[in-house]
């Protein structure tokens, strides 16, 4: 056992398995995720590092194993041993001794040599994996139930703002009591409306938070996963050596649509991602509104539509009828055909209620525009026939204060 300690520590020391290279190129990448850039049918094993930092997790986990298979082997091998060469029936009989020093000795020196020479390489990648530093792009994701937002705070793309919400259709989903109506696509739960697009080798830092429950940020492939905890920052970094699709979800159990928030990351070069940027902030300025202007009823409901269906929808239904148990119905509401005061009060600061498992939760991420015109089009649509029935950017701006 000594000699096997001495071989685990000098093993770690001088030639570090843990810190072979990912694959060599992108098309290799791909091949060996599937091209999907989630998970694998029958997969057993880890998904194929993108990262530096996520191959070295991977070679730990296989070192640490050989090292527990190599223990595992040995120890029982010398007590199976000992149990059947030294049996009563071929007339050996049990020997008495006690404080034995060389023994004492050994079962304390050898787990010691055995656990700096997992310890060492683990504590430099955990070390690793904890410097933010020197990133060349900064992004927020905010957690919330049950979806991300993105803001980009530092490097290219500085500025750009986005919700990301789940794309597969509840049509795939189905609810309580009621089976799916359209077959399963091939990323079904792990696809999105608005992916994280960063570029590929580049230093990329995520500062998590979240604003009512613990969420996680988590994408297998990077080697990646950081608690998103209201009222603190957390942070952590990824630097893809690919480009591609990776795909994600959020790690911690966060409510009933938990399963329903995932994450997926688009990296691509440098030339495309600063297309990308121009693109985003182009559409950007198209949706920052004159919050002073007057829209009329139709302009409204027209730009309502599209907030409803990208947003609310999900939930709520396209026939605002909800889910029943689960998601309040919007078409026949007392909110929506209430004060308008109220619904605005709705929409920026969330809803709770003992009828429904799934809390309303807070829009203040949506523009004044987009929540006057989401209003707007709820209040108009369906059954609904309130008095109030139009609700101006103005109105938003001032309710925030």
């Amino acid at each position: 056992m000594h000699g096997l300690a001495v071989a685990v520590a000098t093993a770690a020391l001088a030639a570090p398995a843990w810190a072979a290279p990912p694959a060599a190129t992108s098309g290799t990448y791909t091949a060996a995720t599937g091209g999907t850039g989630g998970p694998i049918a029958n997969q057993l094993n880890l998904q194929p590092a993108a990262t530096q930092i996520a191959s070295e997790i991977y070679s730990l986990h296989n070192w640490m194993m050989i090292v527990c298979l190599v223990i595992f082997v040995a120890v029982f091998g010398v007590m199976f041993y000992s149990i059947f060469a030294h049996r009563k029936s071929v007339g050996h009989k049990a020997a008495t001794f006690h404080e034995s020093t060389a023994v004492e000795i050994a079962w304390t020196v050898v787990p010691f040599l055995i656990v700096i020479g997992m310890a060492l390489p683990a504590t430099r990648t955990v070390v690793g994996m904890k410097d933010t530093s020197n990133a060349d792009i900064t992004i927020k994701a905010t957690g919330m139930q049950w979806k991300w937002g993105y803001d980009y705070l530092k490097g290219e793309g500085e500025g750009i703002s986005f919700v990301s919400n789940l794309s597969t259709p509840r049509s795939q989903v189905g609810a309580p009591g009621v089976a799916p109506t359209e077959a399963r696509g091939e990323n079904y739960l792990i696809e999105v409306d608005n992916e994280v697009v960063v570029p590929v080798k580049k230093k990329i830092r995520i500062v998590t938070t979240a604003n009512d429950v613990i969420h996680a940020w988590s994408i297998p492939a990077f080697g990646v996963k950081q608690d998103a905890i209201p009222g603190f920052v957390r942070d952590t970094w990824f630097k893809s050596e690919h480009t591609g699709t990776f795909r994600g979800n959020c790690a911690e159990l966060c409510g009933k649509e938990h399963a329903f928030m995932p994450i997926v990351v688009r990296v691509v070069t440098d030339a495309e991602y600063s297309a990308w940027v121009d693109v985003k902030k182009k559409e950007m300025a198209a949706l920052a509104d004159d919050p002073t202007k007057t829209w009329t009823i139709d302009e409204l409901k027209t730009k309502g539509e599209k907030v409803y269906a990208a947003n609310c929808a999900v939930c709520h239904q396209a026939t605002g009828k909800g889910v029943p148990g689960a998601f309040a119905a919007l078409d026949g509401s007392p909110v929506v055909n209430g004060a308008k005061a109220d619904q605005i009060h709705v929409l920026l600061n969330g809803q709770k209620s003992g009828k429904f498992p799934a809390e309303m939760p807070a829009w203040k991420q949506l523009s004044d525009t987009d929540i006057a015109a989401v209003i707007t089009y709820t209040r108009n649509n369906w059954s609904n026939k309130p008095a109030e029935n139009i609700v101006q950017p103005a109105e938003i701006v001032a309710a925030r204060k």
